[in-house]
């Protein structure tokens, strides 16, 4: 039963849209890793208690430390509460006559306000020491930068030094703990708040128009990490998902060098490219090498080396893409992305286009 709920909502196009993202967040934060796996079996369920990068890691250390000094509070208050109780119980052997009245005790005043501000104190001096470390820190050389460029509903990844234009799954390099190659992402919003989080690699951090955020994240292990937008920012804000695939040096190598190439081009696809050029598609998208010059959708110039569509909200197949050019709100309601109305060979004609771009 649990790999056919995972199988639905990650992989499977529905009509409770809302529905579907929500159980894949709740999926993604408290399932165990162990014993999850995507119905395609390409990666883990995320664990938040599963930390895998340095900023993670600084905070789940800090979230079991607050857990068990709240713990310890807990435990003695109830435990007092318990003796009170038990202790001071109405008997029906008691006298009834009103009890000693204690009118002030420095002892016990001077305690309940020396000890909760040295708490307070504690916790606030172990939270701000975790925020400085991750926000204070400095890229080193061999750093990779990335901007992240929030739309609704999906992911825009830019990488300025490389050249590489990609979106919804993001590609870096694992970060040797000998020598360190950790990635640096400027945060900017295209329209309205989101927020990026990878509860395995990093603290959520805000998009907000107009202002530039950033984090930062050093993958130790390769493998794929599963996020999501975590700022409500419109209908489809709970299938705004997002992949990060943390590669070896070599593999992010190739990568980075198959995304410099330019579109592939065939006689074979010239027919579903021609009505591709000549449809609004070309208003919204980019495809390197074709007059596709739009910034108001993902560049497709690579389509194909992805392994969803629709910002994660179905896999990469040719009856989804097929159907997420003729009815986009089939797989997203409520998508910024208009419905084509190709008719039957048109729509078979551009899908095979679309494939051909790898």
């Amino acid at each position: 039963m649990t790999y056919r709920t995972i199988d639905i909502v990650l992989n499977r196009p529905l009509q409770s849209q809302p529905i579907r993202g929500l159980l894949a967040l709740f999926l993604s934060l408290f399932c165990d890793r162990s014993s999850l796996v995507l119905a395609q079996g390409a990666s883990p369920v995320p664990n938040i208690f599963n930390s895998a990068s340095t900023p993670a890691d600084s905070i789940h250390r800090l979230s079991v430390f607050v857990l068990v000094i709240t713990g310890l509070i807990f435990a003695v208050v109830f435990s007092l509460l318990v003796y009170t109780v038990m202790r001071f119980r109405h008997r029906s052997t008691a006298d009834s006559n009103e009890p000693p009245q204690v009118y002030g005790s420095n002892q016990i005043e001077l305690a309940w306000t020396v000890v909760p501000v040295l708490i307070v104190l504690v916790l606030f001096l172990a939270t701000a020491r975790v925020i400085m470390s991750i926000q204070e820190a400095v890229p080193p050389q061999s750093a990779i930068q990335v901007t992240a460029i929030g739309h609704q509903f999906w992911w825009e990844f830019r990488y300025p030094a490389l050249g590489v234009v990609t979106a919804n799954e993001l590609h870096v390099p694992v970060s040797d703990r000998s020598n360190p190659t950790p990635t640096f992402i400027k945060l900017l919003s295209a329209d309205t708040d989101h927020s990026f989080w990878v509860p395995q690699l990093a603290g959520k951090t805000d998009l907000i128009p107009n202002r530039i955020n950033s984090l930062w994240i050093d993958p130790h292990e390769t493998g794929m990490y599963v996020g999501q937008c975590a700022q409500y920012c419109g209908t489809q804000h709970a299938l705004m998902l997002l992949r990060v695939y943390v590669d070896s040096p070599e593999q992010f190598a190739t990568w980075v060098a198959a995304q410099k190439q330019p579109a592939h081009s065939s006689d074979a696809t010239a027919a579903g490219r021609q009505i591709f050029e000549r449809t609004a598609c070309i208003n919204c998208h980019a495809i390197s090498g074709t007059v596709a010059n739009g910034r108001f959708g993902p560049d497709l110039t690579h389509l194909m080396s992805r392994d969803t569509i629709a910002s994660g909200a179905a896999a990469n197949t040719h009856e989804n893409l097929k159907l997420w050019i003729h009815s986009p709100d089939s797989i997203k309601p409520g998508s910024l992305m208009p419905a084509m109305n190709l008719n039957d060979r048109d729509l078979e004609a551009v899908t095979a286009y679309l494939e051909s771009l790898k």
